[in-house]
């Protein structure tokens, strides 16, 4: 059975090391992780799923400001290679949403494979007019609003506006929590 909560702090160095797994060495050199650098992840909004105690999978969400509207990044979204096609990272974006939705959040951005995130509703029209701080694919781009017309107005490049990370890693739950 796999269970899908909150992130606590032992769970940091088994989604570090699933990250790096999936995602490989290469996931920090990416322009979305100019935006997470140096700052916490959306309160509530850092997911694991696990699976006889062990992280299996690894969702988080990220406060932006796109062109002064406050929007949500997501990512990355991370599945143990042996879990993938099971549908665990489809219940992992069904849970960010839902409780992305339940906290008030109005919408959510993310790059990534238009084929995969339109099922949950993302289509890269909602980005035309936001750009990352970054090299980006425009057909990755994409976005899905939680309220109608949540990114009516939206232009201009993403800037992080969440919680910044306190300096102690140690530190990093007694803040985010």
């Amino acid at each position: 059975m796999i269970t899908i909560r909150e992130e606590i702090p032992s769970d940091v160095s088994a989604r570090e090391a699933l990250l790096d797994r999936c995602l490989g060495e290469r996931r920090t050199a990416k322009s979305s992780e100019r935006l997470r650098e140096g700052r916490l992840p959306a309160k509530g909004l850092s997911l694991i799923a696990e699976r006889d105690g062990a992280v299996v999978a690894t969702i988080r969400l990220w406060n932006v400001d796109a062109g002064g509207v406050e929007a949500l990044l997501l990512g990355p979204l991370a599945v143990s290679p042996e879990l993938q096609g099971e549908g665990v990272g489809k219940a992992m974006m069904r849970e960010a949403i839902w409780r992305a939705a339940c906290r008030g959040h109005d919408a959510i951005l993310l790059v990534g494979d238009a084929p995969y995130y339109e099922r949950f509703g993302f289509t890269a029209g909602l980005t035309r007019e936001l750009a990352m701080p970054g090299p980006v694919e425009r057909e990755r781009f994409l976005g899905i609003e939680l309220r109608d017309a949540a990114l009516a107005g939206a232009a201009g490049t993403l800037v992080a506006s969440g919680r910044l990370a306190p300096a102690e890693p140690g530190e990093l739950f007694s803040r985010a929590a």
